[in-house]
């Protein structure tokens, strides 16, 4: 479908945990850089590999339990990123 200039694509992604779709400023995004190295994008135009997961902590519960972010990086990702989602859901709770 041709982009019309007056209009912007809409940027939609879905949770890792729950699966729902929404637009991607409403979550939380978790990169693998191209060095390997696991990080909470909070501009959301780092490069590397890209996950999202709401800012709920029942999310984050489901995704550390079911090792939702192994899965969508096809490797085991450290227990230190859930803790930084985890602090980062706080911190977005406090505001």
């Amino acid at each position: 479908m041709p982009k019309n200039n007056s209009t912007k694509e809409i940027k939609m992604r879905s949770c890792v945990s729950c699966r729902e779709v929404r637009h991607k400023s409403e979550f939380l995004r978790v990169v693998k850089t191209p060095e390997g190295e696991f990080i909470i994008d909070k501009s959301g135009k780092s490069s590397g590999r890209g996950a999202y997961i709401c800012k709920s902590k029942s999310c984050a519960e489901i995704a550390k339990k079911r090792r939702q972010f192994d899965r969508a990086f096809k490797m085991k990702v450290p227990d230190e990123i859930y803790e930084k989602i985890f602090a980062e859901i706080e911190e977005v709770a406090d505001e």
